[in-house]
Protein backbone atom coordinates (compact mmCIF):
# COMPACT_ATOMS: atom_id res chain seq x y z
CA UNK A 1 0.00 0.00 0.00
CA UNK A 2 0.93 3.35 -0.47
CA UNK A 3 2.06 5.11 2.75
CA UNK A 4 0.89 8.72 3.83
CA UNK A 5 -0.21 8.64 0.04
CA UNK A 6 -4.14 7.61 -0.55
CA UNK A 7 -6.14 8.09 -3.56
CA UNK A 8 -6.65 11.68 -2.62
CA UNK A 9 -3.21 12.85 -2.83
CA UNK A 10 -2.51 11.15 -5.75
CA UNK A 11 -6.15 12.74 -7.42
CA UNK A 12 -4.90 16.15 -6.30
CA UNK A 13 -1.37 15.80 -7.70
CA UNK A 14 -2.34 14.46 -10.90
CA UNK A 15 -5.00 17.29 -11.10
CA UNK A 16 -2.21 19.84 -10.48
CA UNK A 17 0.46 18.18 -12.86
CA UNK A 18 -2.12 18.25 -15.75
CA UNK A 19 -3.38 21.66 -15.05
CA UNK A 20 -4.47 23.60 -17.83
CA UNK A 21 -4.11 22.35 -21.65
CA UNK A 22 -0.70 24.03 -22.08
CA UNK A 23 0.64 21.57 -19.38
CA UNK A 24 1.33 19.54 -22.26
CA UNK A 25 -0.92 16.18 -20.22
CA UNK A 26 -3.15 14.36 -23.07
CA UNK A 27 -7.06 14.90 -22.65
CA UNK A 28 -9.25 12.50 -24.27
CA UNK A 29 -8.87 13.06 -28.45
CA UNK A 30 -5.64 15.15 -27.78
CA UNK A 31 -2.00 14.27 -29.49
CA UNK A 32 0.71 13.87 -26.47
CA UNK A 33 3.35 15.98 -25.94
CA UNK A 34 6.17 14.85 -27.91
CA UNK A 35 8.60 14.89 -24.09
CA UNK A 36 5.40 12.83 -22.50
CA UNK A 37 5.62 9.98 -25.28
CA UNK A 38 9.50 9.97 -24.70
CA UNK A 39 9.05 9.37 -21.31
CA UNK A 40 6.24 6.94 -21.62
CA UNK A 41 8.82 5.28 -23.72
CA UNK A 42 11.50 5.72 -21.10
CA UNK A 43 9.51 3.71 -18.42
CA UNK A 44 8.76 0.85 -20.60
CA UNK A 45 11.98 0.49 -21.21
CA UNK A 46 12.49 0.51 -17.56
CA UNK A 47 10.03 -1.77 -17.00
CA UNK A 48 12.17 -4.22 -19.00
CA UNK A 49 14.97 -4.65 -16.31
CA UNK A 50 17.35 -4.06 -18.62
CA UNK A 51 19.54 -0.60 -17.73
CA UNK A 52 21.44 -0.84 -21.09
CA UNK A 53 18.01 -0.60 -22.66
CA UNK A 54 17.60 2.97 -21.06
CA UNK A 55 21.04 3.71 -23.27
CA UNK A 56 19.79 5.59 -25.84
CA UNK A 57 17.54 7.90 -23.64
CA UNK A 58 19.97 9.86 -22.32
CA UNK A 59 21.72 12.65 -23.61
CA UNK A 60 25.75 11.88 -23.30
CA UNK A 61 26.44 14.65 -20.38
CA UNK A 62 22.78 13.53 -18.43
CA UNK A 63 22.75 14.86 -14.78
CA UNK A 64 20.67 12.67 -13.03
CA UNK A 65 20.21 13.81 -9.21
CA UNK A 66 18.42 11.65 -6.81
CA UNK A 67 18.44 13.03 -3.06
CA UNK A 68 18.90 12.10 0.52
CA UNK A 69 21.03 10.68 2.96
CA UNK A 70 21.98 8.06 1.76
CA UNK A 71 24.79 5.20 -0.05
CA UNK A 72 23.07 5.93 -3.98
CA UNK A 73 22.32 9.75 -3.07
CA UNK A 74 24.05 11.89 -4.98
CA UNK A 75 23.87 13.48 -8.46
CA UNK A 76 25.07 10.76 -11.52
CA UNK A 77 27.08 12.57 -14.31
CA UNK A 78 26.69 10.72 -17.66
CA UNK A 79 25.24 7.74 -18.74
CA UNK A 80 27.51 5.17 -17.31
CA UNK A 81 27.21 6.88 -14.04
CA UNK A 82 23.23 7.07 -14.28
CA UNK A 83 23.08 3.11 -15.51
CA UNK A 84 25.22 2.23 -12.85
CA UNK A 85 22.79 4.03 -10.49
CA UNK A 86 20.02 1.90 -12.20
CA UNK A 87 21.86 -1.72 -11.83
CA UNK A 88 22.05 -1.23 -8.40
CA UNK A 89 17.87 -0.51 -8.20
CA UNK A 90 17.80 -3.44 -10.34
CA UNK A 91 19.77 -5.41 -7.25
CA UNK A 92 16.72 -4.22 -4.70
CA UNK A 93 13.74 -5.12 -7.49
CA UNK A 94 12.74 -1.50 -7.97
CA UNK A 95 10.18 -1.29 -10.20
CA UNK A 96 7.96 1.71 -10.83
CA UNK A 97 4.61 2.41 -12.32
CA UNK A 98 3.05 5.85 -13.79
CA UNK A 99 0.00 7.74 -12.35
CA UNK A 100 0.81 11.25 -14.35
CA UNK A 101 2.79 12.45 -16.69
CA UNK A 102 2.69 16.02 -18.30
CA UNK A 103 4.95 18.55 -20.24
CA UNK A 104 5.69 22.08 -20.12
CA UNK A 105 8.33 23.72 -22.40
CA UNK A 106 11.62 21.38 -22.01
CA UNK A 107 10.19 20.08 -18.97
CA UNK A 108 8.65 16.87 -17.87
CA UNK A 109 7.22 15.88 -14.48
CA UNK A 110 6.02 12.59 -13.93
CA UNK A 111 4.00 11.27 -10.77
CA UNK A 112 4.69 7.59 -10.21
CA UNK A 113 4.43 4.11 -7.44
CA UNK A 114 8.00 3.17 -6.57
CA UNK A 115 8.91 0.24 -5.17
CA UNK A 116 10.96 -2.86 -3.96
CA UNK A 117 10.64 -6.24 -4.64
CA UNK A 118 13.80 -7.91 -3.03
CA UNK A 119 13.61 -7.15 -0.56
CA UNK A 120 10.31 -5.95 -0.29
CA UNK A 121 9.85 -2.92 1.95
CA UNK A 122 9.36 0.65 0.08
CA UNK A 123 6.18 1.84 -1.54
CA UNK A 124 5.92 5.18 -2.16
CA UNK A 125 4.74 7.85 -4.92
CA UNK A 126 7.69 9.68 -6.69
CA UNK A 127 8.07 12.49 -8.66
CA UNK A 128 10.74 12.96 -11.52
CA UNK A 129 12.00 16.03 -13.41
CA UNK A 130 12.87 15.90 -16.73
CA UNK A 131 14.78 18.78 -18.82
CA UNK A 132 14.70 17.40 -22.53
CA UNK A 133 17.14 18.49 -24.76
CA UNK A 134 17.31 16.84 -28.14
CA UNK A 135 14.69 14.19 -27.37
CA UNK A 136 17.15 13.18 -24.57
CA UNK A 137 17.07 13.41 -21.08
CA UNK A 138 19.88 15.82 -20.17
CA UNK A 139 19.09 16.37 -16.37
CA UNK A 140 16.47 14.61 -14.00
CA UNK A 141 15.72 15.02 -10.65
CA UNK A 142 13.79 13.09 -8.31
CA UNK A 143 11.22 13.78 -4.95
CA UNK A 144 10.63 11.11 -2.73
CA UNK A 145 7.02 11.48 -1.21
CA UNK A 146 8.77 9.84 1.85
CA UNK A 147 12.13 10.43 1.85
CA UNK A 148 13.18 8.92 5.42
CA UNK A 149 11.63 5.83 4.39
CA UNK A 150 13.27 5.80 1.00
CA UNK A 151 16.73 6.62 3.01
CA UNK A 152 16.41 3.73 5.43
CA UNK A 153 15.42 1.56 3.11
CA UNK A 154 18.53 2.37 0.60
CA UNK A 155 20.82 2.51 3.76
CA UNK A 156 19.52 -1.25 4.66
CA UNK A 157 19.91 -2.42 1.04
CA UNK A 158 23.35 -1.17 0.29
CA UNK A 159 25.47 -0.76 3.55
CA UNK A 160 28.97 0.32 3.07
CA UNK A 161 31.97 -1.68 3.34
CA UNK A 162 33.57 -2.08 6.19
CA UNK A 163 36.74 0.41 7.03
CA UNK A 164 39.25 0.39 5.28
CA UNK A 165 37.88 -0.50 2.22
CA UNK A 166 34.64 2.15 2.28
CA UNK A 167 37.57 4.69 1.90
CA UNK A 168 38.53 5.56 -1.94
CA UNK A 169 42.08 5.04 -2.52
CA UNK A 170 42.41 3.27 0.92
CA UNK A 171 45.48 0.51 0.55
Amino acid sequence: MLRGAGLGAVGLAAAVLGGAPSAGAASPGAAEHPHVRLIRRYYEAYGTGDPDALRPFFAPDVRWTIPGHHPLAGTKEGVEEVLAFFRELGRAGFRAETLCVAADGDWVIDLHRGWSTTPEGLDILWTLAFRIEDQRIAEAVNFAGDQHAADAFFWRVYPLAPLPDRLAGAE
